[in-house]
């Protein structure tokens, strides 16, 4: 076979095309192809060998190709150049189903910059820099604002929905956390607590698996932990005296459990790994992991610029984390050598706000930026998204991926965009 490379990139290679997906398999047969072959004309190989399988002429698919986990944008002999790799070699091409376009759904109109968002089954629940919240249908339709805090909404969460009664908790610049309750069928809704105990603004919420307990992140560098108990009764730390305890009580005022001290600047994004332990990303350049039953800190990730948010995917226990330098960096929380940066995504051109993963599909997570847009990335594919969610007109604060059916994002053009989603539900549905 001739093996020889022109600058061009002409000559020939011999691949093995795999595949995961049963039902697009070809026979595992070497295949001599050109070296500069595109994923276009691999595209036609693929369909051509699945139409002379089957006998039959199938609608034609899509199909995308990676090569040692990495997705192919370039003509495969330059690829497999750039990664040094030998074109005496038979090469193993793996190709999988190109995942469909999201579809543009709705456009939720605000008063405000929109910097806080959480979706649950069909409901989305925002916040706003002119203070208020608001409860929308995922078809557009505007069920409730909520006045209440005293400075920006930062974030948002979810704790629980039923067909009766809504429970959610909301964290404000005006250093409080609200507990609210929302009577579904009367459309009605109740400030029940409002947690005090930051010293400065609220920037992160987040909310544990079973839906008891919450973590908060702050400008005042600290980590506390809090009940989302309704009653008046919950768990205090045993050191507070009973004075705080009674005025607590009388102000209809929660303070936290267990409060962590260990970033040295704002905390900007936190997380839940399971319910004994939790990940807080700041703006000192640290991403921290920390273990309640212990009260302190267990591992720390150190990077070289500023936080400003992350995601962890139980499904694949990695953590993407947004910066300033327009990247995206992903870790490994299972490594030993935590601090190394498993891949860097480039395609934002301005500072990268907001990150999400798919709940649903380990490979998929989506991003948004001060570049007015909104990316979707397999994290196989680190040089350019799959897809751009195009639809804001400013600056993207908040992005959420809860609900598998809808992609949706916030920004300082007073919307949030709504796509949605047409991928197969990956390893498990959470919904």
């Amino acid at each position: 076979m001739d093996t020889q490379i022109t600058g061009k990139g002409e000559g020939q290679l011999q691949v093995h095309l795999v595949t995961k997906q049963k039902q697009f398999a070809v026979p595992n047969l070497p295949y001599s192809i050109r070296a500069n072959v595109t994923s276009k004309e691999l595209n036609i190989l693929i369909n051509s060998l699945l139409k002379e399988k089957s006998n039959e002429n199938n609608e034609k698919i899509e199909f995308d190709f990676l090569f040692n986990g990495e997705f192919m944008k370039i003509a495969l002999g330059q690829f497999l150049r750039e990664k040094d790799v030998s074109f005496e070699d038979t090469i193993e091409i793996e190709y999988v189903e190109r995942y469909p376009a999201p579809e543009p759904q709705d456009c939720l109109l605000h008063d405000d910059w929109v910097s806080a968002i959480h979706t649950r089954n069909d409901w989305i629940l925002t916040g706003c820099y002119d203070n208020t919240l608001c409860i929308w249908t995922t078809k557009g339709e505007n069920k409730l604002t909520i006045p209440g805090h005293n400075g920006p909404i930062k974030d948002v969460s979810w704790i629980s929905l039923d067909e009766n009664v809504g429970v959610f908790a909301s964290a404000s610049q005006d250093q409080n956390v609200m507990l609210w309750a929302w009577n579904t069928k009367q459309n009605s809704v109740e400030c029940v607590q409002t947690c005090k105990g930051h010293e400065r603004g609220v920037d992160c919420i987040d909310v544990n698996l079973s839906g008891t307990k919450m973590a908060t992140g702050s400008w005042d560098t600290m980590v506390k932990i809090w009940s989302t108990s309704l009653g008046e009764d919950h768990h205090r730390q045993q050191d507070e005296d009973s004075a705080t305890i009674k005025r607590a009580k009388i102000e209809n005022v929660r303070t936290p459990l267990i409060t962590l001290a260990g970033h040295r600047e704002a905390v900007s994004g936190i997380q839940w790994i399971d319910d004994h332990k939790i990940i807080s990303s700041s703006w000192d350049h640290t991403i921290k992991t920390w273990d309640l039953n212990v009260g302190g800190m267990q591992s720390e990730i150190t990077g070289n610029k500023t936080f400003f948010d992350l995601s962890y995917s139980k499904l694949n226990n990695l953590i993407v984390a947004a910066s300033p330098d327009k990247n995206i960096r992903l870790y490994d929380l299972r490594s030993k050598h935590g601090a190394i940066v498993k891949n860097t995504f480039l395609g934002h051109t301005q500072w990268v706000q907001c990150v999400c993963w798919s709940k649903t599909n380990e490979f998929l997570f989506i991003s948004g930026a001060y570049d007015n847009q909104v990316k979707l990335w397999d994290y196989r594919s680190p040089k350019a998204p799959i897809y751009d969610l195009i639809g804001h007109e400013d600056k993207v604060l908040a992005c959420d991926w809860s609900n598998p059916k809808y992609m949706v994002s916030g920004g300082s053009d007073n919307s949030v965009r709504v796509f949605k989603s047409k991928i197969a539900l990956g390893k498990e549905n959470t919904m």
